[in-house]
Order: C-alpha cells, then sequence, then structure tokens
C-alpha cells in the first residue's frame, strides 16, 4: 500500500533511497497524472515480493549486512 511512498526502505534504514522514491512519486506524478506514482507502486510491491520471498538469513545478510538497497 505504501510501496510507491518508499516507506519500506525507510523501515530499511535506506533513506536516501526512500526520499528518491518519495520524490519521484509526489514530484513526477503530478507532471505525469499520476504514471509516475503508479509506476513506483508496481516497483514497491516487486520489492515487497522480493523480500517476502527470501528467507530471514538471506535478507539479513543481503540487506543489512550487505546494504544492498535496490533489488
Amino acid at each position: 500500500m505504501f510501496g510507491g511512498l518508499g516507506i519500506h526502505k525507510f523501515v530499511l534504514g535506506y533513506n536516501k533511497e526512500g526520499i528518491i522514491i518519495l520524490i519521484v512519486t509526489i514530484i513526477l506524478g503530478v507532471l505525469t497524472c499520476g504514471l509516475a506514482g503508479w509506476v513506483m507502486g508496481v516497483l514497491g510491491l516487486i520489492e515487497g515480493i522480493i523480500y517476502l520471498t527470501k528467507s530471514d538469513e538471506e535478507f539479513y545478510n543481503t540487506y543489512q549486512v550487505g546494504k544492498k538497497p535496490w533489488f
């Protein structure tokens, strides 16, 4: 629901990436009549599915230890 706003990035501690998603969604969303927001929502959904399909250990090693901010 909030993937298009980058909330998942803020929760993981990736503030720079979260701000990028937020700006793209809001600023470009206004300029593209909501298309950018929709695209960012789909990307947030895809990232959510990726997060949920990883084991706890794999998730921790990838996103907390390895600090992989995108996909």
